[in-house]
């Protein structure tokens, strides 16, 4: 029940009740602005879910509460290179020019508390803006009127630690002290919203097929999952069509394409029955290989490849999609091409974001930055979504290190606007800016893989540092040899 302190009566009470007031804090929806990225993807990330929670982690008051850790840590993924250090100055920066209680001077805190947020919490954080991305993406991205959703992997490393070396081994053939712990990340993407539906993450050595295994729940009835040669085995279309979906992938390269045989659905174009093999696939038991279907009907559809920089001049497509009236060849190879566009999502996130490399000790560090890495992913996404939609551009024509710049700067006025209005007026000029730059259209271009200025002539860190013996002087020693190898040569 709630008085009001002024209320005559209590007026014997009156100053009592009035210094309780002004030491209570505020309630969570009185709060001021935080951080500027709250005032940037707030819409995304409503205040109630970094709300102190009664119980467990975030329930005490701390230099470093939930709300504060959470944006900073942020803060310092959106800018690659930032350090720990740097992103502790920056809060402290703001807190001293909003007259807050400043943070301590040391980064120990800060770090303490990135290790202490729920790594469960920043899970539900992608499930909910990936269903919020999901849900105002328009109808018109889908294919042929299906939901499409592209499975696709890739590895990262992480800093060279016992620990980080015991969770994510090195490749086995990689010098003991000369790599660094390898990690394996698949995600499932949605073709229409570009979200991260889900993904999954496992030491070098497990097989891809093994960990996109884990995210074939998030498929439902009627969907069309895309992916490359890897998938288009009998073990993901049967599994892909236990669940009601489809599947389009470009057939595995252990299996014979014969268009010879079958039933002929068009030119290069057959409808075969696959037997399932007796041989048991890594990562599924013998009674999880028995419950499949001893048969699988598929379409193999034969596509010649005539645009510029493509290595591949013919492609063998396998799909569970049996109407090659509704789903005609040319209609599947506009499908797999838009593929390549999860290739460059995957590619914003490890360059763009640097997600590559993760420079943390611990692998509960390692997933908790991978999620924040991921997490600030799907932000930019949204961002990029609501520029779309406001300017009425097609999304694939924003771009994502633009969207990325803009959030940091634009950040900056957000914050410091006086007013909701003046934030509202921001907020519309930004998205205004990121639909108006667009990425031009370049079929066809190709881009050569080269770099015109080379790296430093450093020597390579071939075995662990205790170890390394540095050659003084080393460019005019190789000079010498590489001198002395011509000398004799000539001879």
């Amino acid at each position: 029940m709630h008085h009001d302190p002024d209320t005559p009566f209590f007026a014997p009470w009156r100053s009592r009740l009035a210094a309780t007031r002004r030491t209570l804090p505020r309630t969570d929806s009185a709060r001021p602005i935080l951080h500027q990225l709250e005032a940037l993807f707030g819409s995304l990330i409503p205040r109630h879910w970094l709300s102190p929670t009664e119980a467990g982690p975030g329930s005490r008051q701390r230099h470093w509460p939930q709300r504060l850790t959470f944006w900073t840590f942020l803060a310092q993924v959106l800018s690659p290179g930032s350090s720990c250090r740097a992103a502790v100055r920056q809060a402290q920066a703001q807190a001293r020019l909003d007259k807050r209680p400043l943070p301590a001077d040391d980064t120990s805190a800060y770090c303490q508390a990135r290790q202490r947020w729920p790594l469960e919490r920043l899970g539900q954080f992608l499930n909910q803006v990936a269903r919020t991305l999901e849900q105002r993406a328009p109808g018109a991205a889908r294919w042929c009127g299906r939901v499409v959703k592209i499975v696709e992997g890739t590895t990262l490393t992480a800093q060279d630690t016992p620990a980080n070396q015991k969770a994510f081994p090195q490749p086995p053939t990689q010098r003991p002290g000369g790599g660094f712990p390898m990690i394996r990340l698949v995600g499932l993407f949605s073709l229409a919203s570009g979200a991260l539906l889900g993904f999954a993450t496992g030491a070098y050595l497990q097989s891809e097929l093994s960990l996109a295994a884990r995210l074939w729940a998030l498929l439902e009835a009627g969907d069309v999952l895309l992916g490359d040669r890897l998938f288009g085995c009998y073990r993901v279309l049967a599994l892909v069509r236990a669940r009601q979906a489809d599947a389009v992938c470009r057939l595995h390269a252990t299996r014979r394409a014969d268009l010879r045989c079958g039933q002929r659905c068009g030119p290069l174009d057959r409808r075969v029955v696959w037997q399932r093999p007796a041989q048991v696939p890594p990562g599924l038991s013998r009674l999880q290989w028995r419950v499949l279907p001893p048969t699988l009907t598929v379409r193999l559809v034969r596509l010649r490849v005539t645009q510029k920089g493509f290595r591949t001049r013919q492609v063998t497509l396998v799909t569970t999609l049996l109407d090659a009236q509704n789903y005609p060849p040319a209609a599947l190879a506009e499908l797999y091409c838009r593929r390549w566009q999860i290739e460059l999502s995957f590619r914003q996130i490890k360059i763009a974001l640097a997600l590559d490399h993760l420079e943390v000790r611990h692998p509960q560090m390692i997933a908790r930055a991978l999620a924040m890495h991921l997490l600030a992913y799907q932000l930019i996404r949204g961002l990029m979504q609501e520029a779309a939609l406001t300017g009425q551009v097609p999304l694939s024509q924003i771009s994502f290190q633009g969207a990325l710049d803009a959030a940091r700067h634009f950040g900056e006025a957000l914050l410091r606007a006086s007013s909701a209005a003046k934030r509202l007026t921001l907020l519309k000029e930004l998205l205004r800016i990121l639909a108006t730059d667009a990425v031009p259209h370049r079929p066809g271009r190709v881009e050569p893989r080269a770099l015109k200025r080379g790296a430093k002539p450093f020597p390579k860190l071939n075995c662990p540092r205790r170890q390394f013996r540095e050659i003084p002087h080393r460019h005019e020693v190789l000079a010498a040899r590489a001198e002395a190898r011509r000398n004799r040569a000539l001879i």
